[in-house]
Formats: structure tokens, sequence, C-alpha cells
């Protein structure tokens, strides 16, 4: 097997591959595109995020600095926003609801490496997919980490590092994060 299809099997791969390597460059060249933009200029961001990303909903907003490796791996719901320094490294599939909150400085991240340093020195990434739900809202600084499924209505409180899967309608906080409340979800009685 190449180390492209390899990657998209979500086997083990050599992160330093061509192929591989294309993608992360496709990346930066877009998001260097995009955070050079007007902010001022919404309409004109929307078709380079369209671009950049592989699905996305109505209205997202993608502040600077923004990063990712992919790009074609984030799909997105309606009225996304990534606020300031968000990072999303989509080595594999990152796949957001709709009404979903970045806060600034906050990293979803789908690739992880081996604890063997032979291992790390061939270069070897693990990627694991990241799912959210609807009404997601992420603080500043907080992290979800390689493999994890988060509900509908969450919110990830500022600096929390997210280690294991969240249920619907709560609020988790610390590192590791945990549960700390239960919240209501009012989606029903929106007009």
């Amino acid at each position: 097997m190449k180390e492209i299809e390899k990657l998209d099997a979500g086997l083990p791969y050599d992160f330093w591959d061509s192929e591989v390597n294309a993608r992360r460059k496709r990346a930066i060249t877009l998001t260097r595109k995009l955070n050079a933009m007007d902010p001022n200029d919404e309409a004109a961001k929307v078709p380079v995020i369209r671009e950049l990303f592989g699905s996305v909903g109505s209205d997202p907003c993608v502040d600077p600095v923004f990063n990712c490796d992919n790009g074609l791996n984030i799909h997105v719901g309606d009225e996304f926003i990534a606020n300031y320094g968000v990072t999303i490294l989509d080595i594999a599939p990152v796949h957001i609801g709709d009404h979903a909150m970045l806060g600034p400085g906050s990293k979803i991240i789908t690739v992880g490496h081996p604890l063997s340093p032979k291992e790390r020195r061939k270069h070897i990434g693990i990627a694991k997919p990241v799912t959210i739900g609807n009404d997601f809202w992420m603080g500043a600084g907080a992290i979800v980490l390689p493999g994890i499924t988060i509900g509908n209505n969450v919110v990830v409180a500022a600096g929390a590092v997210v280690t294991k899967d969240v249920p619907d309608n709560c609020v988790v906080a610390g590192v590791p994060a945990k549960v700390i409340k239960e919240i209501t979800d009012e989606t029903d009685q929106i007009c």
C-alpha cells in the first residue's frame, strides 16, 4: 500500500511521504490566502473557505490566523465560526454540525504518533477522526484529541482537554475534561 492509502484507510502512515505532504502544502497555500484577506470582506472569504474545506454549510466565518493540515477533511454545517488562532489538524476527517463556535486558540487534533522513539523516527502518524454535533461551543484554548465524538449541545470550557467521548447536553471542563454540568437543549424553542 502507498502511504496515502494507509492514511486514508486509518492505518499508521509515513507523514513525510510526498503525497501526504502534498495535502499539507495545499492547505498551507489556501490558509495563507484566507488569513491574508481583508477581515471586513466576509463575502470574499467564503469562496476560499469552500475551496479549503471538504464541505461547508451556510454563513461560515473563519478569522485569522487559521491553520489546518488538509482542509478537505473538514466538514462543517451552517453558521460555523472559527475565532482567532484556531487550528484543525485534519489528517483524518473532522465533522462538525450546525451552529458551532470554536473559541480563540482552540484546537481539534486528529493525528498522534507512537510512544516508541524507534517508530517516531520512522515518521509514523496515526490518524483518528473527530465528530462533533450541533450547537457546539468550544472555549478559548480548549483541545479535542484524536478519535473523539462529541454530542449535540455541548460546551467545552476554556482550557479543557477532551480525551474521551462527550454525551449530548453538557458542559465539560478540566484536564482531562469531565462533565461538570448538564444543560437543557432549547433548540425546539427557537423560532
